[in-house]
């Protein structure tokens, strides 16, 4: 009966052995794919960090031709607004430039380009007044906004660089 013992305490050492290593291995694959998770997320941040960087570049290249007045106040707002919309670790920056974006939503829908050619005079004459009158009722507020979005696209800027 002794054998059957050693035979059997044999048996239960080698089968905690192989289920020791084998959750060795399994702790071992768990820990690899934390890490290549990590990374993943690493890389991912820094490609949205990049694609940030570089709307904001423009953001504060098309502030500066605002504030300078080499570029219209409605298309700035159109390009800014649309810029803004694309920045992907920031959220609700309507709620922060709401000039710029209310702006934008009341000329939005005018037409442009090929289709501004197509109007009638009459029909581009209300387009104008209506676009004129929208600009000269926020034209303050839109200034403020720029003066803000300035300051904000610079402070994350920096903030991206470091």
């Amino acid at each position: 009966m002794s054998d059957f013992w050693f035979y059997a305490l044999l048996l239960a050492t080698i089968i905690v052995i192989a289920l020791a290593f084998y959750a060795g291995k399994l702790l071992k694959q768990l820990a690899e794919q934390k890490n290549q998770q990590a990374q993943q997320k690493l890389a991912q941040q820094q490609a949205l960090k990049k694609h940030d960087k570089k709307i904001l570049d423009s953001v504060l290249l098309i502030t500066r031709a605002m504030q300078a007045q080499q570029c219209e106040f409605d298309e700035g707002c159109w390009r800014l607004s649309v810029l803004l919309s694309s920045l992907k670790t920031f959220t609700d920056l309507s709620a922060q430039f709401p000039s710029i974006y209310a702006l934008y939503d009341e000329i939005k829908d005018m037409a442009i380009l090929d289709a501004r050619k197509q109007l009638t005079k009459k029909e581009r004459m209300r387009e104008d007044y209506k676009r004129m009158t929208a600009l000269n009722t926020m034209h303050d507020d839109v200034v403020t906004d720029l003066t803000n979005l300035y300051e904000f696209t610079s402070e994350q800027l920096t903030r991206l660089a470091s």
